[in-house]
């Protein structure tokens, strides 16, 4: 990977960062909608860029930019997504359902885990 490629993803990763942090504001309240609305739009936006900007070295600083950077910094979920979506469409169903179940038991147990920790000290 070049330098100038981290730097197409810092730029993106700041405007996703910005974007995410804007909905937030907009979309407060006692439910987390802006969570949702995050990471249901910014899954939905790497399934477009993944299938859109294909493999090509043509378009490498633009996948840098918006799908590492712009998604990655929106939300994380989008890439989780992603990873779900190459599995099932190269055939493999029950290593993307364990990928999707180990996802959600362990980021449950870590989230809730470290909150204990902070807690505690």
């Amino acid at each position: 990977m070049e330098l100038k490629h981290l730097f197409f993803v810092a730029a993106g990763g700041a405007l996703g960062s910005v974007l995410r942090t804007w909905l937030w504001h907009v979309l407060r309240g006692g439910f987390p909608w802006s969570t949702i609305a995050v990471n249901v739009a910014g899954s939905f936006l790497i399934g477009v860029l993944f299938h859109t900007l294909g493999n090509d070295e043509d378009n490498l600083n633009l996948r840098f930019f918006l799908i590492a950077g712009l998604c990655g910094g929106f939300t994380t979920f989008s890439t989780f997504s992603l990873d779900v979506l190459k599995l099932f469409r190269d055939g493999h169903a029950w290593l993307a359902l364990g990928n999707v179940a180990l996802s959600l038991v362990c980021c449950l147990v870590a989230v809730f885990a470290g909150w204990r920790l902070a807690v505690a000290s």
